[in-house]
Order: structure tokens, then sequence, then C-alpha cells
């Protein structure tokens, strides 16, 4: 099975050719980094347009380094949501065009199925990780943590309440003046950084559940700041905040995934990995983090190399060979999805949740 995937949902055009075996043929990702950096953020029409423009030839390169023709391809995937939806309907209508003309099945693919599913992509020879396992979906626009049953089968165990942790990275980058995209950024900085000098909150730490809270982290990073003397913020002051901003929100999500590991354990007493997936799950500190909850309870963190944690669409390629393996193609009607979560039977929550 040789599969082509296409990413559009946000601000990385990106396509990809994988196989059965978890091969990745090739893996192409165009940044609009620098389209998106004057304006602090992602700005979703510039998004959509850049992504226009480029589609076609990003799937050519992808198909040209992966040595295939046409012919030797077995399906299509793209991801179909959820997303910014002038950018997933590029990736979509591109998707359709190709399975339409070339008579090949097609895969519509939930944006997060394809981070939730990236472990089993990129998991060692010979540790094919079985379901179920428990899994930490963080990113700019969701933080998740997942029972992970079975391809397409999820059932959430806790979601944010406000800020997703992605988001508060990039406003704490922000508010430090270190530009898009911020997570990076406040990696880099916080490495330098004494995380002791300034006290900063555990939104929700002890409390029952698995859901999360970082507006009050954001709150404080704002106040932090504006309590220090006035004029340019120094560097030794922002590299001190930016760690203590990290060290907090490590913590915190150390302690609600500690909370779910329990629920997960009490109907999978014999599951032990714990997979860290989405744009977040790079930072080095977080992952460090995970590792000693996962051994503290008898589990493996499993993570994807950090450069398919963020946005790719090799991890779309996969799971579209995951679902149609299973005959789970999709019609050529299927439509976008601006919002499309995991879980559909899962309380809704405002804001950051209600888009997982």
């Amino acid at each position: 099975m040789i599969v082509l995937g296409i990413e559009t949902s946000c601000d990385e055009t990106a396509a990809a050719v994988v196989n059965g075996e978890g091969e990745i043929l090739s893996n192409v990702v165009l940044s609009q980094i620098e389209a998106h950096a004057p304006y602090g953020g992602i700005v979703p029409e510039i998004a959509a347009r850049a992504h226009l423009d480029h589609v076609d030839a990003i799937v050519a390169r992808a198909m040209a380094e992966a040595g295939v023709d046409w012919g030797d391809l077995t399906g299509v995937a793209a991801t179909a949501g959820p997303g910014l939806i002038g950018g997933v309907l590029v990736g979509i209508m591109t998707g359709k065009a190709i399975a339409f003309t070339r008579g090949l099945p097609f895969a519509a693919v939930n944006h997060l199925e394809g981070h939730a599913l990236t472990a089993r992509l990129t998991a060692p020879a010979g540790d094919d990780l079985a379901f179920p396992y428990l899994l930490l979906l963080v990113s700019g626009g969701h933080c998740q943590l997942l029972s992970v049953e079975g391809v397409g089968r999820y059932r959430r165990l806790g979601t944010t309440i406000d800020d997703a942790l992605g988001e508060a990275f990039d406003k704490t980058a922000k508010m430090l003046g270190l530009g898009y995209p911020g997570g990076p950024a406040v990696e880099r900085l916080a490495a330098m950084g004494d995380a002791d000098r300034f006290s900063m909150p555990r939104p929700m730490k002890g409390r029952p559940g698995c859901d999360f809270s970082f507006s009050g982290l954001k709150t404080k990073v704002r106040q932090t700041i504006e309590a220090l003397p006035h004029g340019p913020l120094q560097e030794r002051d922002a590299a001190d905040i930016a760690a203590a901003f990290q060290t907090a929100a490590a913590d915190t999500v150390a302690d609600r995934t500690a909370h779910a590991i329990a629920t997960f354990k009490a109907d999978h007493a014999d599951a032990d990995v714990l997979v860290v997936a989405g744009g977040v799950a790079a930072n080095t500190a977080l992952r460090e983090r995970l590792s000693r909850v996962a051994s503290d309870h008898g589990m493996r963190l499993v993570a994807p190399p950090p450069a398919l944690c963020t946005d790719n669409a090799a991890m779309i390629a996969w799971a579209g060979i995951e679902r149609l393996r299973l005959g789970l193609e999709d019609g050529l009607d299927f439509k976008a999805r601006p919002r499309w979560p995991l879980d559909p039977e899962a309380p809704k929550r405002a804001f950051a949740g209600a888009k997982a």
C-alpha cells in the first residue's frame, strides 16, 4: 500500500508519500512563517491563498522525491478538518481531484487523528504500539487527554476549558517580544533563565478530573511583566519569566496527565503507553517532565520525532493507510469541517475546547 497525504489545515502546505510498512518515502512541508510573522499570528486569508498557490507544486515534489508514479498509488488521504476552513478546502479538493482522476480510494482524515496515530508510524521496528494507549495531544489549538481505543475510536478524558497550551506559549512569547512562532522561542529563552525567580500558578493542579486551564498562567505572565521597572524588558528578566512559565506549564500538564493515567488504568490495567503528540510535544522540557510522570506510574512515554510533532503530511498519509486498511473509504462528497471532535460524545467545552 502506498498513499499520498495532503495537509493544509493551518499554516503549512504539506504533501507526503508513505507506504504500508511505515516508510516515509517523502515528506515535503512548506512553512508560511515569514508570511504571518509581521502580524504576530496566523491570518486565515493569507494562509488559504498560500495553500492555493503552492499545493500543486508541493504534491508534485512529494511524488518526485518518493520516486513513485501516479500508477503506484493505492490511495489518497487529505486533511478534512478541523482547521482554518479556507486551507482545509484547498487540501481536500486537491485530494479528491487526484483520487477521482486516478480512480483511487479517498480517505478524509481528521487532522487530530493524524497526530493521534503518528506514534504508530514512528514506533521502532518490533513495536507496533498496539491499542489502547493514553494520548496527550498538545498544540496551538488543542489540549486534550484521550484514551485511544482504535482507529476512529477515541474517548476524551480531559480538555482545556480556555486556552490551549500552544496558544499560551504563543501569547507569552508575544508579551516577551519574541515574535512568532512563540513556542520554540520561549523554549530557547527559558533554557537561559532561572525558573525559581518568579512565582507562577499551576492552574487546576490537584483538582479532580483531567481538564486543563492556562488562562490564569498567561495572565500571571502579563502581571509579572507589568510589575517590572518601566522601560525595555531586560533579557535576564525575559529569560527568567520564560523559564518560570515553561516550568509551571509542564508541572500543570504533568498533574493533569497523572490524573488521566489513573482513569485510563482503571479501564485498561495492562496498558502501559503514554503518547504525547502535537506541536507542543516537540518541547524538550515538557517531554522530560512527562517521561518522569509516565515512569512513576509504570508506563513508558512514546513521542514522535520533533519534526513529526508539528503539522505534516506524513501523519495524514499514515492515518489514511490505517483507515483504508479497515475499509474506511470516504466518498468524494465528504465536506470539509472547521470543527471535528475525535470524541463527538464528549461534553462540549468553550473556547479552545470547542475546537476539539
